[in-house]
C-alpha cells in the first residue's frame, strides 16, 4: 500500500510536469461534466456529497480514491495549499491512467 501510494505520487509529478491538469473541485466537476477528463481524483477527506456527485455524474470514466488527506494532495502537486481533488485532461509523459491499482475508486 506504501509503495502503491509513492508510485502514484511520483506519477502525479510528472502529470504536473508535461500534462495538463485542473485543481480543485469546481473546476474538476466543470471538466468532468464536459467530458474532458481523462481520470478524476479525489482525497480520502473530501465532502461525501462531492465524491458521490463525481462518481454519479460520470460513472463510466475511471475515478481514483487518493488514501491522503487533501494537505498530502497538495504537497505532491508541489503547491501551498490544499487540494481536494484534481481532474487529468492529458497525462503527459505519465502512464499514471494504465497504471492506477483501482481504476473505479470504489472499495
Amino acid at each position: 500500500m506504501e509503495k502503491s501510494l509513492e508510485s502514484i505520487n511520483s506519477r502525479l509529478q510528472i502529470v504536473m510536469k508535461s500534462g495538463n491538469y485542473v485543481l480543485g473541485y469546481k473546476q474538476s466537476l466543470k471538466i468532468i461534466r464536459q467530458g474532458k477528463d481523462k481520470l478524476g481524483m479525489f482525497v480520502s477527506n473530501c465532502l461525501a456529497l462531492w465524491k458521490s456527485e463525481i462518481k454519479s455524474t460520470t460513472p463510466c470514466r475511471p475515478k481514483h480514491h487518493y488514501n491522503g488527506n487533501n494537505t498530502e494532495l497538495g504537497t505532491v502537486c508541489r503547491r501551498y495549499y490544499r487540494v481536494c481533488m484534481l481532474a487529468v485532461i492529458d497525462p503527459g509523459d505519465s502512464d499514471i491512467i494504465r497504471s492506477m491499482p483501482e481504476q473505479t475508486g470504489e472499495k
